[in-house]
């Protein structure tokens, strides 16, 4: 550094780049570090931390969060790929969520499954199986008791040749079936 500028600091007319006193805090023996209100030091972000998609790191003040969570826009409305993950700007809506899950220690990690894609098809598999346990535990409740004999058709063999089944059923004269009259 010149000596103008270290002259500057040293007066106290202009400032340094945080960069040269860490340098400098180094080459003492000594590092810098953040604290908070309570004197507790400030882990730094972890590397591992999820990026954008471009590979910057999101703004550590806000909280990261999946993209398919209150994601407004859509495949029909926006044309880029849809990211993995975003954040929040509005201080209120983070703050919200702060108050209903907590506040998070760092930002996410990412983990297999995080994309849109895997994470919409988790949720499908999800749906399934809670609509099937919800069925047996109907089915077992005998909910479906009340419900009729499946429907068994009676038409004779000349519907079967004369209906090659490509749109309505075709019946033959006198079927006693007509069973697409349901």
């Amino acid at each position: 550094m010149s000596k103008s500028y270290l002259g500057g600091a040293e007066s106290g007319t202009s400032g340094l780049d945080v960069r040269v006193l860490s340098r400098a805090a180094a080459v003492a023996g000594l590092r810098l570090v953040l604290v908070d209100g309570t004197g507790s030091e400030v882990t730094p972000m972890s590397e591992a931390a999820v990026r954008d998609m471009i590979g910057r790191r999101f703004p550590a003040h806000l909280d990261t969060r999946y993209s398919d969570e209150g994601w407004w826009h859509d495949a029909h409305r926006y044309s880029r790929h849809r990211s993995w993950y975003t954040f929040d700007r509005d201080r209120g809506r983070r703050d919200a969520a702060r108050r209903r899950r907590g506040t998070p220690a760092d930002h996410q990690v990412p983990q297999p499954g995080d994309s849109p894609r895997d994470r919409a098809e988790a949720r499908r598999r999800e749906y399934w199986r809670h609509r099937a346990a919800e069925r047996e535990r109907r089915f077992l409740a005998g909910e479906f008791a009340q419900l009729p004999d499946a429907f068994v058709c009676s038409c004779p063999k000349q519907c079967d040749e004369l209906d090659n089944r490509s749109g309505k059923p075709v019946h033959a004269e006198g079927c006693p079936c007509l069973c697409d009259l349901a």
